[in-house]
């Protein structure tokens, strides 16, 4: 959380429990459980695959720190980081089917990314990820606090 260098302590203590309240109802709206996230999948599949990506199990994981999804074609497995929990559904949907594609095209070359063309928001998806990872490499930014 960012929060202006002019604030008092109480007034940054008050600013950041008011917006964490705020982001924890936010969140605890949008967080999807395993079955709908296999659901939604089967969704996605259908819109964009015409049903072709048919994975075996869809789920939430805690040990990605360095990737947002990752897919096991042969097994037909694909788990998300629990990092993307909270994040705006166009970028969870991206990731989907960012995995979703690897059990039709193994790799990422040209073919594979034709596939992820038909989805229209996979450049703004693209973007805010490239975000998140430049975000969490900033040590500070002057005259701001980060908390």
């Amino acid at each position: 959380m960012l929060i202006p260098a002019r604030m008092s302590e109480a007034e940054e203590q008050r600013w950041v429990s008011v917006m964490l309240d705020k982001l924890a109802a936010q969140e605890s709206k949008r967080v999807l459980g395993d079955t709908e996230l296999s659901e939604r999948a089967q969704r996605l599949s259908a819109q964009y695959f015409d049903g072709r990506a048919r994975p075996a199990s869809v789920r939430w994981v805690t040990n990605q720190n360095t990737r947002w999804g990752s897919c096991t074609p042969s097994e037909g497995s694909i788990r998300l980081s629990h990092r993307l929990q909270g994040m705006p559904e166009y970028v969870v949907d991206y990731v989907l089917l960012h995995e979703l594609a690897h059990l039709l095209v193994p790799g990422h070359g040209p073919r594979f990314w034709r596939l992820l063309e038909a989805y229209p928001r996979t450049e703004r998806a693209k973007g805010y990820l490239e975000g998140v990872v430049a975000a969490d490499r900033l040590p500070h930014l002057p005259g701001v606090r980060g908390e």
